[in-house]
């Protein structure tokens, strides 16, 4: 290890590529994912989804996926004919999708490639719930279903809060991959349309491709085994979210329960020692692997005057804001610096935060301001900077149900693939930003 240290230096995720293209990061494909650790996670995911929610599983015909990207890494072409999902005609089609599942009455699992893109189905389904009623009337992708269409209508009649058991009575699971910036999407689909059901994620996809492994049936969800093999990860310890000093990495073996580490990815084909910015904390083991759950990304923190406002920290500033707005429920959100829209006008530097509420469609200048205060009880650095003048207070505004989802879709311009991917917290583009900003209610 001393050798392969000295010989291989750490070096940063390459921000080159975003800065010459004025993307943000992405995720890489499924094909940069090690053939060995996407079909391992897969399959014992498999095994664990089974064994917990049998009928979901194994029933064919049991499983409806509501989106063109798989939860499953891998793709096993053997299993969907086995299962009986062989797919509806235009299965790389939203629409086609979506309306093959409501025309399923049985579903016991629902499939979508993350959270996020989850909270997008049901935002499309309440948009064009009518329209797609009439198709299963009619008979769109299939014989007539009038009694079925009836069914559909009732249940959005009903509102969103347990839309999914609604629509499908026998439904047990939601199945998604987890990556970053997930866990909003979850607590909002676990609070409204997916409200009753239990959810499973087989892995846990980082910035740099890596494959944590959730191979248990009787463990909470967001707990995961970092696995051995390919890729080769190294564990960089860490400080208050920030690296410390010393850069000797550790093995896996050597993690320490209730230490956070930032994740060291060797890419095999380069030999390059990246470090990914994703931080765990170790809750566990699993023989000689650290069982983690994913905490923060170093690569998702504001800082307008040299302050740190990690992800995790501002996340819970604002969990704790959007609980002292009475009937608001918290959809998506992002951050900007001021500095990257212009939009200081002299003032001092702040941030700019963008929301998706449900709910609520306006906030006073007073509910506005309680998330700055929230901040400033988090973070002791902020709220002196606050105090001298240095940074102005933290501007928010409320966007229209299906900014997020335009965002993710300029986002994923470009891509050679349509893989699931982490949803960015801090946009560091101002075409991204301007996205959200021409789609404000207040």
């Amino acid at each position: 290890m001393s050798i392969f240290r000295n010989l291989l230096p750490l070096t940063k995720a390459s921000r080159a590529q975003e800065e010459q293209n004025g993307e943000q990061e992405q995720l890489p494909t499924p094909s940069q994912y090690p053939q060995e650790a996407a079909l391992q996670a897969t399959v014992l995911g498999l095994a664990a989804l089974s064994e917990a929610h049998p009928a979901a599983v194994l029933a064919p015909g049991a499983v409806g996926r509501v989106t063109p990207t798989s939860p499953w890494p891998c793709s096993l072409p053997w299993l969907g004919p086995i299962l009986g999902q062989e797919g509806p005609p235009g299965a790389e089609d939203p629409r086609a999708l979506l309306l093959a599942a409501l025309r399923s009455p049985g579903l016991r699992a629902l499939e979508a490639g993350t959270a996020t893109e989850l909270l997008d189905v049901f935002s499309r389904l309440e948009a064009a719930g009518e329209e797609l009623v009439e198709a299963i009337a009619a008979g769109d992708s299939g014989a007539p279903l009038p009694g079925r269409a009836a069914e559909v209508r009732t249940a959005l009649e009903q509102g969103p809060r347990g839309l999914a058991p609604r629509l499908w009575p026998q439904l047990q699971v939601v199945v998604t991959l987890d990556a970053g910036g997930q866990a909003e999407a979850v607590a909002a689909l676990g609070a409204l349309w997916c409200h009753g059901l239990a959810f499973f994620s087989p892995a846990y996809s980082t910035s740099g491709g890596l494959l944590a492994l959730h191979p248990w049936s009787d463990q909470p969800q967001g707990v995961y085994l970092l696995p051995p093999g390919t890729p080769f990860v190294e564990l960089l310890p860490t400080r208050d979210g920030a690296q410390e000093d010393d850069t000797r990495t550790l093995l896996l073996a050597e993690a320490q329960r209730g230490k956070e580490y930032e994740l060291v990815l060797t890419d095999h084909a380069s030999l390059t020692r990246c470090c990914l910015g994703d931080i765990v904390q170790v809750v566990g083991t699993h023989n000689q692997c650290p069982v983690v759950r994913f905490v923060d990304r170093l690569g998702q923190a504001l800082s307008v005057r040299g302050e740190v406002t990690s992800e995790r920290l501002f996340s819970e500033a604002l969990g704790r804001a959007v609980a002292q707005w009475p009937g608001a429920k918290l959809l998506d959100h992002c951050c900007v610096d001021s500095g990257v829209l212009d939009s200081s006008e002299g003032s001092a530097l702040h941030y700019e935060v963008f929301l998706e509420l449900r709910g609520l469609r306006n906030l006073s200048e007073e509910n506005r301001y309680k998330l700055d205060l929230c901040l400033q009880d988090a973070s002791p650095h902020y709220k002196s900077l606050r105090f001298r003048g240095s940074v102005g207070p933290a501007q928010v505004h409320l966007v229209a149900h299906g900014a997020f989802r335009a965002l993710r879709a300029a986002l994923a311009t470009g891509l050679s693939s349509s893989a699931p991917t982490a949803m960015p917290r801090v946009l560091k583009h101002r075409r991204l930003a301007q996205l959200l900003q021409r789609k404000l209610l207040s």
